[in-house]
């Protein structure tokens, strides 16, 4: 571009963020539910600045033997991420603020679709990157391998997480439609499912082993099913309860 070579990847991250958020501010302007202002800030900057640190600190943790060895840089340090710790500690973040604020409504379903937009973008990104960042699969004989740069058939990761994604869309909107589910129940089973899907994804990508051949994005994975289980069985009690009390 311009007789310059740019990657593809943070051009299409950039766009999907910024078009995740413009379409999440018209979401939350056609929303019944409301906010104070105060509660809305804090919550923004909690989900931010717990996805900027998660993202960077999962996604360095990939390759503990970088992060802690001789070869560690601000610059590598800086450009090291991943969705999973975004969203991990972005949850965290949004907790602690709610706490903070005293807000205990639900926030999570009004972002569950930007959220979508904005990663099917970024992996659209990632796919055109191919192997010139570490958002590849592993070689393989299968009918889906693919060319991502070198001399090996890979699995083309980026895309099963496309198509994943827009399946988990469908089936969310289809959830939404029928109105059944308390406020909460679509940011959890939006979470729950892409974590199951990483844990079994991140097994045709490289990755460090940190414990039982599993890597540090999976050993998270496995931490937010585990919380996102108990999470909607609460929620299953509650409606259960609220049905209970209407009949």
């Amino acid at each position: 571009m311009f007789g310059s070579t740019i990657l593809a990847h943070p051009v299409f991250e950039t766009a999907g963020i910024f078009l995740a958020m413009r379409y999440y501010f018209y979401l939350k302007r056609k929303s019944t539910e409301k906010m104070p202002l105060s509660h809305s800030l804090a919550i923004l900057f909690g989900a931010t600045a717990g996805a900027l640190i998660g993202s960077k600190l999962i996604g360095n943790l990939e390759k503990p033997g970088v992060l802690f060895g001789q070869e560690f840089s601000f610059i590598r340090f800086w450009t090291s991420n991943t969705i999973t710790g975004g969203l991990a500690f972005g949850l965290m973040g949004v907790e602690l603020a709610k706490k903070i604020v005293g807000h205990k409504e639900s926030t999570g379903d009004l972002i569950v679709f930007p959220l979508l937009l904005a990663m099917i973008i970024g992996r659209i990104g990632c796919f055109f990157t191919g192997i010139y960042e570490e958002t590849y699969g592993l070689p393989t004989d299968s009918v889906f391998g693919m060319h991502l740069g070198d001399q090996y058939l890979r699995h083309p990761v980026a895309l099963y997480e496309i198509i994943f994604l827009l399946v988990l869309g469908f089936v969310i909107f289809r959830l939404k439609k029928s109105k059944r589910f308390v406020s909460g129940f679509l940011f959890q089973f939006f979470m729950l499912n892409y974590f199951l899907f990483r844990f079994f994804l991140d097994f045709i990508k490289p990755h460090e082993s940190l414990f039982l051949s599993l890597g540090t994005i999976q050993i998270l994975s496995l931490l937010m099913i585990f919380y996102y289980i108990y999470t909607i069985k609460k929620s299953f009690k509650l409606m259960e309860k609220v049905s209970f009390d209407n009949g």
